[in-house]
């Protein structure tokens, strides 16, 4: 049980706690302990005395005619009379029991008890109501079938009472000035104990709000090195966080600003003095064509913001990749046959064990589906030479892994850029494809939170063109989900 209770909790006031509670509730255990002790020492030189005085009695019992006599000469009486504080009694017994001297009445050992004869032994005894200390000696005497002699001396323990009081003052007296003082000095150590934490306190409370670097855990106490790291991975991912806002804003004022500023000049070109109709649907064409460029870049802003979040937007579940892939090759058919694009699937199909996948269903359709617009965006084709575009997921015998590839004939990638294109807004030069550059970014981040090892390869190395093939594998997810 505490002795200080607070409503609100504090360190200084737990430390503070649990030292004082010990120390107080041990006090009175060590005020018992110390009367006890105190009772044995006080004791010891007066039972030395009782001793004593029973040997120098023994010594006077003589024997006369085969029996026992005793002389208690003046001096002896002397040692044995009262003093100021405690009474003292003595009795000699002979041999044949009979009485010789002293206090008939003082209480004897039991009848059982036997000694050997010359030991001193004690005991304590009530006699007349007041407690008495006794030495007791059997003394063995030179007489023909004679038990032996009994002598005691006993005395009231007034004296042991007063010494063991006067032991417990000397020693706990000084204590109700030192356990103050300790309570003292354990306060004040906590206080200077404590002084890191509150320097710690003001260094943060000084920092800027915009200072997001960590903590220096040199400073800080080895018990305060989890909390300071605690707190650096904390802001660690707190800067990255608003790294990641401040990148999403600015990329989308950049991407934005184009076909806005298209769609302003078209609307203020189709307003000109003198303005024909075909002018005019020219205009309308160019506002419809920048308006859908502006709406594909803000849905991959938002993809991509999504994908960044690290996919706890969305809970994860199993997920059939196979399904998946051909739900998407099924949406961009239309588009692919605009452009005259044989686009196909080919590999495990739906529901074979192994193909399930845990993760997120929605990131994992927009990367394929990234992949696939990707592939119709970059793959040139006419009647002569058409396009040709396959999807394709299959299961490695061997490690058992999930693999995904989309793969074109197009002109590909060269390896020097290969890097480049999975950086946000990056677009390869000498071509004329719609995008925002934004696409292969997206699928490298969905890849990662769903721990896909992704490579890009020649899908005809040494042949022109070489096109190009994207793959992943799902590796740690092998197996039936």
């Amino acid at each position: 049980m505490k002795i200080f209770q607070r409503e609100q909790r504090s360190l200084f006031g737990e430390i503070l706690d649990w030292m004082l509670t010990p120390l107080l509730l041990l006090w009175p255990v060590s005020l018992v302990l110390t009367w006890l002790v105190a009772q044995g020492i006080a004791g010891k030189p007066f039972d030395r005395a009782l001793e004593y005085n029973v040997g120098a009695l023994a010594q006077l019992i003589t024997v006369s005619k085969n029996r026992a006599q005793f002389v208690l000469p003046l001096p002896a009486r002397e040692l044995l009379r009262a003093d100021d504080a405690d009474t003292v009694y003595y009795q000699v017994l002979g041999t044949r029991g009979e009485f010789l001297s002293g206090e008939k009445g003082l209480p004897l050992p039991a009848d059982d008890e036997r000694v050997a004869s010359g030991e001193v032994l004690l005991r304590e005894v009530e006699f007349k109501g007041v407690d008495l200390r006794v030495a007791y000696m059997w003394v063995r005497l030179d007489v023909p079938d004679g038990r032996p002699a009994l002598v005691q001396v006993a005395e009231t323990m007034d004296k042991r009472s007063v010494l063991a009081t006067e032991i417990v003052k000397g020693v706990m007296l000084p204590q109700f000035v030192i356990l103050p003082l300790a309570v003292l000095l354990v306060w004040l150590a906590l206080v200077q104990a404590i002084q890191p934490l509150n320097r710690l306190e003001e260094r943060i409370r000084a920092r800027n709000p915009d200072d997001l670097s960590p903590l220096d855990v040199e400073a800080v106490p080895l018990e305060v090195v989890p909390l300071v790291s605690s707190v650096n991975d904390l802001l660690l991912r707190l800067k990255d966080s608003i790294f990641t806002q401040k990148r999403f804003l600015a990329d989308a004022a950049h991407q934005l600003k184009t076909p806005l500023a298209g769609l302003r000049m078209q609307a203020d070109l189709a307003q000109r003095p003198g303005a024909s109709a075909d002018d005019l649907k020219q205009s309308l064409r160019q506002i419809g064509r920048s308006s859908i460029r502006a709406t594909h870049t803000v849905n991959q802003l938002l993809a991509l913001a999504r994908a960044e979040s690290s996919g706890t937007v969305l809970a994860h579940q199993p997920c059939d990749l196979a399904r998946l892939t051909m739900d998407v090759v099924r949406d961009c058919v239309p588009r692919a046959l605009e452009k005259t694009i044989d686009l196909g699937y080919e590999g495990v199909e739906p529901g074979t064990p192994g193909a399930d996948i845990p993760g997120n269903l929605t990131l994992l359709k927009e990367m394929v589906r990234n992949l696939v617009d990707n592939a119709i965006n970059y793959t040139p084709s006419n009647p002569e030479r058409p396009g040709v575009i396959t999807a394709r997921v299959l299961l490695d015998p061997f490690s058992g892994a999930l693999v995904l590839q989309v793969e074109d004939n197009g002109p590909g990638i060269a390896p020097a850029e290969r890097e480049l294109v999975f950086q946000p807004f990056y677009r390869a030069l000498g071509n004329d494809a719609d995008g925002s550059g934004l696409g292969l970014s997206i699928v490298r981040e969905i890849a990662r939170q769903h721990h896909a090892d992704m490579s890009l390869d020649d899908t005809r190395a040494g042949q022109t063109p070489p096109g190009a093939t994207f793959t992943l594998r799902f590796s740690r997810f092998a197996g039936p989900a």
